[in-house]
């Protein structure tokens, strides 16, 4: 519990930047791969797979270890679990930048996620603990705008860097950042107590931290292996049951990591879910949009990142109003509304064409980040007030489970859709090969004469972009379905929990922070 719930810390605003810096810096390397993914495969003799595992590893850690960062955190002081984060990202990233092969880039990719992972939910907790009930859903839009704006940033930085410099740069700019956000976090931000006494849950973290990985795991290998196969079945069945496994250790343990009976709360549940369906849509759109810009309209890595500009700045101007917003109409109306505005864009992009103009698709592009921004603050605002401060740690490492898996499986059902409906298109494709991904087809229609190399190129881009449609009417389907559940589900308006009176010696240690 914090001292700050009537008048806020005085250095609140400043430590808000300093958070919001953080924040975009980790959630900037979900994407920043994205753009240089074919200069990787040539300098490292990189193969597909060696890939995948590029990007997936900093998801996969990142994303199986934020329950266990966020309990360390509360016990530690998360300023503290903070420094040490942004400390291993940088020295993640160095090594990174150092690599000579695939197997040493994936393996520090991985440290990347561990370090991001002890940054992300100590921001949110941080904000709930500095900020008055007043001024939290306003505090909570500007971090979430943060959180959005850093995903779709990452391929805008990755092509900026990679016409200039060389593919190390993608790391090497985490360090002037990471010494700038920690600067500023001893600076300005509290050294906030935590919790006294009680022992770190080691089974628990043990569990989730396996359960989720191989659940993780299998979602985003499940378009190589197929959904369906043996292997895929097997490790999202033991993913799941280490899940289930540390549900049932979390109900019975007498100091759990997080207090899973939140979920019992409905509101918490559907708004949890929001944001979700929300990372699920702006993950699964982003992966097919800056490649149907690359491939089919013949955009540069940087040109195709500059096109996700629309997303970004639309998504940043409504989240910032959004709490504001989210007083006026009440969280329902504004969630429900964000995702069915999210839902009609995704519709709209699903009409595009080989041919369909950019300032179109920028048009579309705005309207879905502008929905987005209007889910994030509130769904955050709502999942954050449904638990005391004291339980902000586990309430924050949910929201940033939540936005992770939603996040992998929007990459990882889009993509299979998207691939599927490719190669169903392209079957009859006379040149070998050319079925498998449209890159393919390119590579094919290299070797053939003129008119047979157009005409491949051709089917190539309209069968992409077919398969294109169908993958953002399902991600519009999705996001539809969430509009309902919160329509009908959410609460009107957020309300605070019940916070646990305050200690005489907590009150001095936070008053002298």
């Amino acid at each position: 519990m914090n001292a700050y719930t009537d008048t806020g810390h005085p250095r609140r605003w400043a430590a808000l930047g300093i958070l919001a810096l953080s924040l975009v810096v980790v959630t900037l390397d979900n994407t920043i791969l994205n753009t240089a993914l074919p200069t990787l495969a040539s300098a490292l003799q990189a193969g597909t797979a060696d890939l995948q595992w590029i990007t997936n590893a900093y998801t996969l850690v990142f994303a199986a270890t934020l329950i266990i960062a966020g309990g360390v955190g509360a016990r530690i002081g998360f300023r503290r679990a903070m420094a040490g984060g942004m400390v291993l990202f940088a020295g993640g990233s160095a090594a990174a930048a150092l690599s000579t092969t695939p197997e040493a880039l994936i393996g520090f990719r991985a440290v990347m996620g561990l370090g991001g992972a002890f940054v992300m939910p100590a921001t949110l907790a941080i904000i709930m603990q500095i900020f008055p009930v007043r001024e939290r859903p306003k505090a909570i839009a500007i971090w979430s705008a943060a959180a959005g704006v850093g995903v779709v940033l990452g391929p805008v930085a990755g092509g900026l860097l990679l016409n200039h410099f060389a593919w190390g740069s993608v790391f090497w700019v985490n360090l002037p950042l990471i010494a700038l956000a920690l600067t500023g976090l001893y600076a300005v931000v509290p050294a906030l107590p935590g919790r006294r006494g009680g022992r770190l849950d080691l089974v628990g973290a043990a569990l989730s931290a396996v359960g989720l990985a191989l659940v993780v795991d299998a979602i985003t290998r499940a378009p190589e292996r197929g959904w369906l196969s043996g292997t895929t079945v097997a490790e999202a069945g033991a993913g799941l049951l280490l899940v289930a496994a540390f549900v049932g250790w979390e109900l019975r343990v007498r100091e759990p990591m997080i207090d899973l009976r939140d979920f019992s709360r409905r509101g918490f549940a559907v708004a949890a879910g929001s944001l979700g369906i929300t990372f699920f849509a702006l993950f699964g759109a982003l992966f097919v949009f800056t490649q149907y810009l690359q491939l089919v309209h013949g955009f540069s890595p940087l040109k195709a990142g500059l096109g996700a500009l629309p997303f970004a700045l639309s998504l940043a101007a409504t989240s910032a109003p959004s709490a504001a917003i989210g007083a006026r109409f009440g969280s329902r109306g504004t969630v429900a509304a964000g995702l069915g505005i999210v839902a009609l864009g995704l519709v709209a992009l699903s009409q595009a064409t080989v041919g369909t103009p950019y300032a179109v698709l920028a048009i579309i592009m705005g309207f879905i980040g502008g929905g987005m921004g209007l889910v994030m603050a509130p769904a955050s605002t709502v999942t954050m007030s449904a638990v005391p401060p004291e339980r902000s740690a586990g309430a924050s490492s949910i929201n940033s489970v939540v936005r992770e898996l939603g996040g992998v499986l929007g990459i990882a059902v889009i993509g299979t859709v998207v691939a599927s409906g490719y190669r169903d298109s392209m079957a009859t494709a006379a040149a070998p090969g050319a079925d498998r991904d449209i890159a393919a087809a390119y590579h094919a229609a290299a070797r053939l004469p003129g008119d047979q190399a157009l005409r491949l190129i051709d089917d190539a881009n309209h069968a992409f972009t077919t398969a294109m449609n169908t993958g953002t009417m399902v991600a519009a389907g999705v996001a539809f379905a969430g509009a309902i559940a919160a329509l009908i589900w959410l609460p009107r308006r957020s309300a605070a929990a019940p916070a646990t009176p305050v200690q005489p010696e907590e009150t001095k240690e936070l008053v002298n922070a």
